[in-house]
């Protein structure tokens, strides 16, 4: 499985972007897919994910309300709609997908098995 993250750039505080993850090698449609962040000195964090079954999503509280995830299988995409944008939501950006089988949160970064390569978004004005 190969991921390309994509869609990061500058943007002023209160702006939007929307981040893309696209898949090659497998189909996305049936399998999670996490977003996580790293900010500059800090651990890479949760950021938001999308379950398999379902396609229901769950957020790290501090996105919550102003992120959105979603999933476009035709494309074999998922997607990070980013809107209300703060300064601290500076990071790389990275997009995972785990395909092994079990009960997992999907929160952690060692519950997944492939990584893009990641995303600069840079919010300042």
């Amino acid at each position: 499985v190969q991921l390309q993250a994509s869609g990061g750039g500058l943007v002023q505080p209160g702006g939007s972007l929307r981040l893309s993850c696209a898949a090659s090698g497998r189909t996305f449609s049936n399998v999670p897919v996490g977003w996580f962040r790293q900010a500059p000195g800090k651990e890479r964090e949760f950021v938001a994910h999308i379950r398999s079954s379902g396609g229901s999503a769950y957020y790290a509280d501090s996105v919550k309300g102003r992120f959105s995830i979603s999933r476009d299988s035709a494309e074999n995409t998922v997607y990070l709609q980013m809107n209300s944008l703060k300064p601290e939501d500076t990071a790389v950006y990275y997009c995972a997908t785990a395909v092994r089988r079990g009960v997992y949160s999907y929160t952690r970064p060692d519950e997944y098995d492939y990584w893009g390569q990641g995303t600069l978004v840079t919010v300042s004005s």
